[in-house]
């Protein structure tokens, strides 16, 4: 949901660290995808390749394939220190359900240690299958920690985009720094994806995709660019052509094969303001036509994205909340906020319900241990929506934005105090299309509460379009006297950029001029600090 949405209802050289099936899909699709990693395991186990000519589809007897079978491009994601998942998805008819013969195809993917892949250092075979969408989630094991590779696809004589990866440091390395570029939130019918192309050019070392991939909303006349089908989608094939007409915007595309990404869903991946099971209106669809929605909007998920196998959807379910460790400077803990949260409250009163819960008993559990247990300098958590407090009421007396965490109060609230124990936490958001940075307070309630830690909600990719600058003035400034913790609040769209070092997080606020064309001037609108062992945020 937007912020205009909430307030009507009630963000040199290389800086790196690297440096110093859904049960839906039935027992034939969970075979083919066993023999696809066993397939790929054994060949990368063989170690480099001995050619590089052309890969094989099969039999002699295979049919011919299309043309153009990489029109969406290459990505990787979730980075170990020995290894990366490669993405890509065979797909010559994007737009009408990928154009792809009803049949398992063999597609050789190729790691090498420079661009010109003169020497390939690991190699293997995924069998890309109808039940998946032919898509290929290749988790290219065996290699060097703290290292740049470069990979490429190769199938029925056609050759990938190639794409640029990192793997994570050793577990025990200290020292060094990361780049990190903050998304969200990318609306196809409000604008072009231009913040992409200046992300590229700030050369970051990870992406943080924090939710809103893409957006579930009908064709609207009068868009910049109007969404693929006749309406919403529903079935498991209106939402493949949603996520692959997403994934041909050519500056995203660029990006995800410039860098890994990791990625976590918020709600219009599905359906706005979902819970759980829980639709935005159960008026509009029963539960069971929900579990249906789900099912299928998981699955494409998972087809579209560079994450593992343990991924792969079970019916209405997913498992996306884990964890990656950069050395001993970063633990990044990336949190699920939509599969296990209780419905949102109604009133006041109900956010101050101490049952609801935002991530479920698991979850929680799992990143409290996480913190209070982590070895890195900084903690950071990657939450879909808003963790600091929004009034929306000037003056005395609260109004909470209760899709976010001020609608489970009493959970974040425990956070908060658990953050006093917790070295240098910073939080990750996104949702708001709005760039809103916070400190994390102890006790939103009491203005002179401890400072506990930092968070940086980053602003749209191009979701609200190009935000009249008045209306956003005229709407949240009279909020600020009652908010004293937000530090930058803006609307322009752009991305936020972090250079994680061990002594301070330095973060920019990158803007665009416009989302309306195809090329737009990038700017850094703010320059703030995060210090280590001093909690809260810094304008600079």
């Amino acid at each position: 949901m937007s912020a205009d949405d909430a307030a009507r209802s009630a963000l040199t050289g290389r800086r790196r660290f690297l440096a110093g099936s859904a049960a839906a899909l039935g027992a034939a699709a969970t075979a083919q995808l066993s023999l696809s990693g066993t397939a790929s395991a054994a060949s990368a186990a063989t170690g480099p390749a001995a050619s590089t000519g052309p890969a094989t589809t099969g039999s002699a007897a295979a049919p011919k394939l299309p043309d153009g079978l990489f029109r969406l491009g290459v990505g990787s994601g979730d980075p170990l220190p020995d290894a990366v998942v490669l993405w890509t998805r065979l797909a010559p008819d994007p737009l009408n359900g990928g154009g792809m013969p009803a049949s398992p195809v063999a597609v050789e993917w190729q790691v090498a240690d420079d661009a010109k892949f003169t020497k390939i250092v690991r190699s293997g075979t995924e069998q890309a299958v109808p039940a998946l969408a032919h898509s290929v989630h290749a988790d290219a094991k065996g290699l060097r920690p703290g290292r740049q590779y470069w990979y490429r696809f190769r199938c029925g004589g056609q050759i990938s985009p190639v794409g640029r990866t990192h793997t994570a440091p050793s577990p025990l390395a200290a020292g060094g720094s990361l780049r990190v570029a903050l998304a969200s939130c990318q609306n196809w019918q409000h604008g072009y994806f231009t913040p992409y192309a200046d992300m590229r050019a700030q050369d970051p070392d990870l992406v943080l995709f924090v939710g809103d991939y893409i957006y579930e909303s009908a064709p609207a006349a009068g868009s910049v660019r109007l969404h693929t089908g006749k309406g919403e989608p529903y079935t498991l094939d209106e939402y493949r052509n949603r996520y692959a007409q997403y994934r041909t915007d050519p500056d995203l595309q660029a990006m995800q094969a410039y860098a890994p990404w990791v990625v976590t869903f918020d709600d219009h991946e599905v359906d706005n303001d979902f819970a759980g099971e829980v639709p935005q209106d159960p008026a509009k669809q029963s539960h069971d036509a929900f579990v249906a929605r789900l099912t299928a909007a998981y699955q494409a998920y998972y087809e579209h994205m560079p994450v593992r196998a343990t991924a792969v959807p079970h019916g209405p379910h997913i498992q996306m909340y884990r964890r990656f460790d950069y050395g001993r400077l970063i633990r990044l803990n990336v949190l699920d906020t939509r599969q296990f949260r209780t419905d949102q409250a109604a009133t006041q009163a109900g956010a101050e319900d101490p049952s609801r819960t935002m991530l479920g008993a698991a979850q929680k559990d799992w990143l409290l241990k996480g913190l209070t247990r982590s070895p890195a300098t900084w903690n950071v958590i990657a939450s879909q929506i808003m963790m600091a407090e929004t009034d929306l009421m000037p003056g005395k007396g609260k109004l909470w934005y209760y899709d976010a965490w001020d609608g489970y109060q009493v959970e974040r609230n425990a956070l908060m105090r658990q953050f006093q124990s917790v070295r240098n936490p910073l939080v990750l958001s996104g949702d708001r299309h709005l760039t809103m940075i916070s400190d994390l307070k102890k006790d939103f309630a009491d203005p002179k509460s401890a400072v506990v830690g930092a968070e940086f909600v980053g602003t749209s990719i191009s979701s609200n379009g190009d935000q009249d600058q008045t209306v956003f003035h005229q709407q949240w400034d009279p909020l600020k006297a009652d908010n004293p913790h937000w530090k930058v609040i803006d609307a322009h769209r752009g991305y936020h950029l972090f250079d994680i070092g061990e002594s301070s997080v330095d973060a920019q606020v990158r803007v665009v001029d416009t989302v309306l064309s195809k090329k737009a001037k990038a700017s850094t609108l703010s320059r703030l600090q995060v210090r280590s062992e001093r909690p809260g945020v810094q304008v600079v």
